[in-house]
């Protein structure tokens, strides 16, 4: 079976990190996001991973290579030109000749794909979405369901026939609180709808399409792990999260010590009282600094007497002595001078 990672996008909301990365590079607990979700396929049996990629596809390429094994062939497509969602997996058709699974690279996803495959081919479904619920579903795109195909919308369930479809609703107009997770399990003929050579969108234009042709679409809520990082801050709640159920996770925690409600890679070191944060791989935190919420990326440094409050140091960063950040998000390679001061902001600045 083939897995393709949609990994593509150019992650503007997460600079200034995505500056010299793609966004599925990004890291948590030492992990880049899009090792998530191709765990999840993996211990769902599938044997052959594409990651589709544009920007910074170098990187991808490289990482990914190293997923290749006895039961795994892993390879990269590059995009010459954005083509969107579906527009991307459409360049693959040739390989995509029975049931495949799409997911995002850009999420991270850790959860049992193999349910949702078997709930796909009991419904006898053209399109399966894998489905999460929200407090809030004004930020996403929510899906309404219905007990049988082309019947009533039904906003309390939880897995069934897909009726509609709405984009960021405001509260009055939420039909249900579970949204689009960004993994779909589809047959070839619904990819040969996509245009060829055309940008076109999974969301906003082929399942939409699927609906009026009247083919059956099938979601289900899925359990285990799942967090949109499209910014910075939310790399926080996901890391806490992580933490917190690492003991249930379906995939290695990397070496290190787990106190405080905070991880220390094998190879950091921490002088510091650090609570809630993640010191990744050859970080140092020096003594009399206090770090609380903070994602701290690998080789980077925060000497001594330093108050960090919920903030992102990217990689090889420099944070100078008796330095006071709060709300901070800082790039790659950055050196802050000692004594500096900075609220809600990034660095170096980002639109």
């Amino acid at each position: 079976m083939f897995g393709v990672i949609m990994a593509g996008g150019q992650g503007s909301r997460l600079r200034p990190l995505t500056l010299t990365r793609p966004k599925p590079m990004v890291e948590l607990l030492g992990r880049p996001v899009i090792d998530f979700v191709k765990d999840a396929m993996i211990d769902a049996s599938i044997d052959n991973i594409v990651v589709t990629t544009g920007y910074r596809g170098e990187q991808l390429k490289t990482h990914v290579s190293s997923w290749n094994s006895s039961t795994v062939n892993a390879w990269v497509n590059q995009e010459d030109s954005p083509m969107g969602t579906a527009g991307s997996v459409r360049l693959l058709a040739e390989h995509l000749t029975e049931t495949f699974v799409v997911g995002s690279g850009d999420s991270v996803a850790s959860f049992d794909i193999g349910l949702l495959l078997e709930a796909h081919r009991a419904s006898g479904a053209k399109v399966t979405m894998a489905l999460w619920e929200v407090e809030d579903p004004t930020e996403f795109g929510i899906v309404g369901l219905s007990e049988f195909h082309n019947g009533e919308l039904n906003g309390e369930l939880r897995e069934g026939f897909i009726r509609r479809f709405k984009e960021k609703p405001t509260i009055e107009e939420a039909f249900s609180n579970v949204i689009n997770a960004g993994l779909y399990i589809l047959e070839p003929e619904v990819l040969a709808m996509v245009p060829e050579g055309v940008k076109f969108d999974f969301s906003k234009q082929l399942f939409p399409m699927v609906l009026e042709k009247g083919w059956p679409m099938y979601a289900k809520t899925i359990d285990g792990v799942w967090f949109d990082v499209g910014h910075p801050f939310e790399l926080i709640r996901a890391q806490h999260t992580l933490m917190r159920q690492r003991g249930n996770l379906p995939f290695p925690i990397p070496n290190g010590d787990f106190s405080e409600d905070s991880f220390v890679a094998e190879s950091a070191e921490n002088h510091g009282k650090i609570t809630g944060s993640v010191l990744s791989s050859s970080s140092q935190v020096e003594s009399n600094s206090q770090l609380t919420d903070v994602l701290v990326m690998s080789n980077s440094v925060v000497e001594q007497g330093c108050s960090i409050h919920n903030s992102v140091l990217g990689e090889h960063v420099l944070i100078g002595s008796g330095s006071v950040l709060k709300n901070v998000v800082v790039g790659d390679g950055v050196v802050v001078e000692s004594g500096s001061q900075y609220q809600d902001c990034r660095i170096p600045e980002s639109e």
